[in-house]
């Protein structure tokens, strides 16, 4: 999820500013090349929901697993430990597209 995170940061403004022309042609090269391996942000927004979710499985499955006694507590505690970040990180995420919508629904036309 943390590497989805950094994905949806290298997502920005400056992106195109391989098209302007510069001394260095390497540069352009490297940043058109980092333009056709990005995603799209629904793209990584929902591989990092879908991962959250497999995230929540595991931790419960583990849990079902220590209850069992066919796993050791510390495999349990960092199965929950995992759950617990990743769901901080959606709620997180989730706080600041209601803030983002919230903004865009007081603009004025």
């Amino acid at each position: 999820m943390i590497n989805n995170v950094q994905n949806v940061s290298s997502l920005s403004l400056t992106r195109g500013i391989g098209s302007v022309a510069t001394e260095n042609s390497s540069t352009a090269s490297s940043a058109a090349e980092s333009a056709r391996n990005d995603q799209s942000f629904a793209a990584i927004l929902g591989n990092m929901a879908t991962q959250a979710v497999d995230t929540m499985k595991g931790a419960e499955s583990m849990s079902f697993a220590g209850i069992k006694g066919t796993a050791t507590t510390r495999e349990v505690v960092d199965s929950m430990l995992q759950a617990e970040q990743t769901l901080q990180t959606a709620i997180a995420i989730r706080d600041k597209v209601v803030s983002a919508f919230l903004e865009v629904t007081k603009m004025q036309m």
